[in-house]
């Protein structure tokens, strides 16, 4: 999907260089809006270059679609797939992701482990009788911990608890730091959600 974006994100500049769309122009790169720039095409060098870059898109399409049909198949297949899916800002993309990279949650015997495993756990420093928690340390997975912190974006969104929780931490951490504490409290309450068997439940009471 990156190497898709890219390919439009060039079509893009290459028109914006032949003043075939203005820079003010935010219309999404379309395939029709792409029909609509060749057919303004100022030389027959312009047209082969695009239609290049149209074919890999139309490729990347293709290839894109197919793996979305694997992971739908996989997901019909995943006793996990429920659970995951349960919880607000989790997509079918970032669910199979976690499904393959967790699996059931409940196996963590603590939070604490968790954490240390997707990466979510704070840095400590320590002054005298004074410790300070400061950035994620960014050791365990990379890949589970980018997906959780943009969950943790969505779900904001969506439960009220820890759209509350957000807002009172920002001011004082920063907005990234608040995302990530989201993120460590989302992915808690998903374990949880596994150990206990049931549904993730949007604003619990505790």
């Amino acid at each position: 999907m990156r190497e898709r974006t890219a390919i439009k994100n060039m079509i893009r500049m290459r028109a914006h260089q032949f003043g075939l769309l203005s820079p003010e122009d935010r219309r999404e790169m379309s395939q029709s809006l792409l029909k609509s720039i060749l057919a303004k095409a100022p030389s027959p060098e312009f047209t082969t270059i695009t239609q290049a870059y149209q074919n890999i898109w139309q490729t990347l399409d293709t290839e894109i679609r197919a793996i979305e049909l694997a992971l739908k198949q996989q997901a019909q297949k995943d006793p996990l797939e429920e659970t995951y899916r349960s919880a607000p800002g989790i997509g079918p993309l970032s669910s199979r992701i976690l499904a393959n990279e967790l699996g059931d949650m409940s196996q963590f015997a603590n939070e604490r482990q968790l954490f240390s495993y997707t990466g979510l756990t704070p840095s400590e420093h320590s002054s005298g009788d004074t410790i300070r928690r400061g950035h994620i340390t960014r050791q365990g997975n990379p890949r589970v911990r980018h997906i959780l912190c943009e969950s943790a974006w969505a779900a904001i969104r969506k439960d009220k608890d820890l759209r509350t929780f957000y807002e009172r931490l920002y001011p004082k951490t920063g907005k990234k730091k608040a995302i990530v504490a989201v993120a460590r409290k989302l992915v808690g309450r998903l374990r949880s959600a596994f150990r206990q068997g049931v549904p993730y439940r949007l604003n619990p009471m505790c």
